[in-house]
């Protein structure tokens, strides 16, 4: 049977952050098979286990059943089980994933999920006039951007009416319809530079040029509020198409102020809204919409929904781009806190520009630690190549394989040129348009990232007590499953021969406190069905009698016998009670009348094992282990030193 302080072997829930050690102060504390284990290990199980139990053993009780722990692993190492490719497989899918967060500036990731949350709880009302920038353009054509929008700024500074030069110069869509005005904001409405902008800049200011995906922006600020929350409203709407006649918006127009009449005379507002309403998604749900807030639906309709103050309130008709809205507010609420917040704002902050900001102020960090040097000269080689030759193309990749040069070097190491282009090798083919060095440069940081951080990966066990820790309890744990499996668990369920042999030693271990029946529990609608069961039980298989009998004398519209099998102490089932214990009071089922029995009663212990199958499965398995284990400890040689022992926790 598995030790319950050994599961913990397999759970990773929780983990304990244990400094890290030299070699000089992490000892060895025993050798198993010859492999070392420091102290470390041993107080990091030891410290884990004794947390979690509620029975805490002493430390020579633990130092026993981490040694045999050990030597259960040794076995499976000699079984080859590390080498499988399953076994690999799952632990790298296990490290990758423990990993993750090693992988990243922690500090980073809580400071910006703390500014998200400090965006969201204020709008801001920003226009922006937008100056496009072409997908991979070079710096020389970013920076004639850049004066463009700076040109317009100067402007804006002097006095010039920043609308007026949106309908002028701005390149956003919109701007015909809306003059560059784009209302309220909140976090995470908008791309990550621009919120930033937009959040940085006074009210009644203008950014400086602001570079997105999109391009440069200005960004004006024309005033601040408290975020007002979320309402949960319902409405009725009347569609009016673009471009309708001035005679069809006034048809519309009379029909929503009719049926608004109709509302506030004490009409049902869910049942107009299904019958009435031109929105008809909503209007099958009483014209309910999901919860919004700041920017989530058109101006007008916000608008009106957040001026209604109760819960019950209803607007008069509000014309909207899309048509007549009867709005109803069916709930308010404020934003959640931080708390309850987080575990959103982490995922929306990963889905943009502000998810890899942790992983790149990591990488920054590490390029001190290690030492990190380019070699600007085959950088700049490099890139006059690729003025030539586009850095994607088969022949560029092909003549920069061959340059063994050291293009960057990292805690002592050298990264040649050459890796450079088996990284490019998986790369697609840039867009035709994208400026070559552009894209060298980007692909060029980016292969220099992911080798920084794969250096970093490969240093966490070093690095990170907690990690080496985890990573060694999980592997150990799946060693410990599968060679238990084999030799103990899989291996006593199955052997009949070593149960029953089990048994018949032990058989007064079993022994009972109180008389059993073993057999069936039968009760019939009827006497001439009680004789026809009887008859056919005689005649079936021991194995199927419950299953032939309720196939051949019931069917879906009639239970003419109820039929069970099993072992039974007084208490357990009503038949069995009556008939065999002689409990009078037993109550039986009025519509299943006519009831026997087909057994026997055992007295004072099971007939065999598989009476008591669990129990002495368990007791089997314990034996299995014990003979397993002295087994490994006369198989593999075990040194402990007592004097490093004594040190445990107390250095």
């Amino acid at each position: 049977m598995k030790n319950n302080w050994l599961l913990v072997s397999l759970y990773v829930g929780c983990s304990l952050a244990w400094p890290g050690y030299s070699q000089n102060d992490d000892p060895e504390l025993m050798k198993i098979n010859g492999k070392s284990i420091k102290r470390s290990e041993f107080e990091y199980i030891y410290n884990k286990n004794n947390q979690q139990q509620i029975d805490n053993k002493s430390l020579d009780e633990y130092v026993t059943l981490f040694k045999n722990y050990k030597l259960k692993v040794a076995e499976a190492e000699a079984n080859g089980i590390d080498t499988t490719k399953a076994f690999i497989n799952e632990l790298a899918g296990y490290r990758t994933q423990l990993a993750q967060p090693y992988l990243v500036d922690s500090r980073v990731d809580d400071r910006l999920a703390h500014e998200a949350y400090d965006r969201l709880k204020e709008n801001v009302e920003v226009s922006h006039i937008l100056f496009k920038v072409s997908p991979g353009a070079s710096s020389e054509e970013r920076e004639k951007v850049y004066q463009k929008a700076f040109s317009v700024l100067e402007r804006i500074r002097k006095g010039e009416d920043f609308t007026k030069l949106a309908k002028q110069y701005s390149e956003d869509p919109s701007v015909v319809n809306n003059g560059g005005y784009l209302g309220y904001i909140t976090g995470f409405m908008t791309v990550y530079p621009f919120e930033t902008a937009a959040y940085n800049t006074p009210v009644g200011s203008v950014s400086e040029p602001v570079l997105t995906s999109f391009g440069y922006h200005l960004i004006k600020v024309s005033n601040r509020r408290p975020d007002r929350g979320e309402v949960l409203t319902s409405h009725i709407m009347i569609m009016v198409p673009a471009n309708s006649s001035n005679e069809t918006k006034k048809e519309k127009e009379l029909k929503a102020k009719e049926i608004y009449q109709e509302v506030i005379q004490g009409g049902d507002f869910a049942k107009i809204a299904k019958e009435k309403s031109e929105d008809k998604a909503s209007g099958q749900r009483g014209g309910e919409l999901p919860w919004f807030g700041t920017g989530r639906i058109v101006k007008e309709y916000e608008d009106a929904a957040f001026a209604l103050k109760n819960k019950g309130d209803i607007s008069e008709p509000v014309l909207s781009p899309y048509g007549w809205h009867i709005i109803k507010l069916l709930d308010r609420r404020s934003i959640k806190s931080f708390e309850e917040m987080k575990p959103n704002i982490m995922r929306r902050i990963s889905q943009d520009e502000r998810g890899n900001q942790g992983q790149k102020a990591l990488i920054e960090k590490l390029k001190i630690d290690y030492g990190y040097t380019l070699n600007t000269v085959e950088k700049v080689k490099l890139e006059q190549f690729a003025k030539t030759m586009f850095p994607a193309d088969s022949l560029f990749i092909a003549t920069v394989k061959n340059n063994q040069a050291s293009l960057f070097s990292l805690a002592g190491n050298d990264y040649p040129v050459s890796g450079f282009a088996d990284y490019m090798k998986k790369m697609r083919r840039g867009n035709a348009s994208t400026d070559a060095v552009t894209y060298l440069n980007d692909k060029l940081n980016a292969y220099i990232d992911s080798q920084i951080l794969k250096y970093e990966d490969s240093q966490l066990e070093n690095k990170y007590a907690d990690f080496r820790n985890l990573m060694n309890e999980y592997r150990d744990g799946m060693l410990l499953f599968e060679i238990s499996n084999r030799e103990v668990w899989d291996k006593a369920a199955k052997d009949e021969e070593g149960l029953a042999k089990y048994f018949k030693e032990n058989k007064k271990a079993y022994a009972w406190d109180k008389p059993h029946y073993k057999g069936y529990a039968v009760s019939c609608i009827d006497k001439d069905v009680a004789k026809a069961v009887k008859k056919r039980m005689k005649s079936l298989p021991a194995d199927s009698v419950v299953f032939y009998i309720n196939k051949e004398f019931n069917n879906d519209s009639v239970t003419s016998v109820k039929i069970v099998k099993g072992l039974y102490v007084q208490g357990d089932n009503n038949i069995v009670d009556k008939l065999i214990f002689k409990d009078k009071n037993a109550a039986i089922d009025e519509k299943l009348p006519v009831i026997f029995v087909s057994g026997k009663k055992l007295k004072k212990m099971p007939e065999c094992f598989t009476d008591v199958r669990g129990q002495v499965t368990a007791d089997y398995q314990n034996y299995l282990e014990k003979l397993w284990v002295d087994n490994l400890n006369r198989k593999y040689p075990v040194e402990i030193h007592e004097d490093v022992l004594k040190t445990v926790n107390k250095h």
